[in-house]
């Protein structure tokens, strides 16, 4: 018996699948270019528990960008995992829920 050859549709999904994931890397590797040639790297600091601890509740605008800043340097690999993590922790203690 010979083997069913998967369906029109599956291949297209899978096909449309590679292209999404093609461009979203093609646009992060293009982002990263662009912020380099631009000089819009900032002077970060080594550890990113520095960079995040503090005292009270951050602004909207400060937590967003902290967020931000971090999952970004984790991405571009300046910062462990552990490191994020603890940052990650250090933030959420900031944070008062009412």
């Amino acid at each position: 018996m010979a083997k069913q050859r998967s369906s029109f549709a599956k291949l297209q999904r899978d096909k449309a699948k590679k292209e999404r994931a093609a461009l979203k890397r093609a646009s992060r590797q293009d982002r990263n270019a662009d912020s380099e040639v631009a000089g819009t790297v900032e002077e970060k600091p080594d550890n990113a528990i520095e960079m995040v601890s503090g005292e009270g509740e951050p602004s909207p605008q400060e937590l967003l960008s902290l967020v931000e800043d971090l999952h970004q340097r984790r991405a571009a690999g300046t910062i462990s995992e552990d490191d994020f993590e603890e940052a990650k922790i250090e933030l959420f203690a900031r944070l008062q829920v009412s």
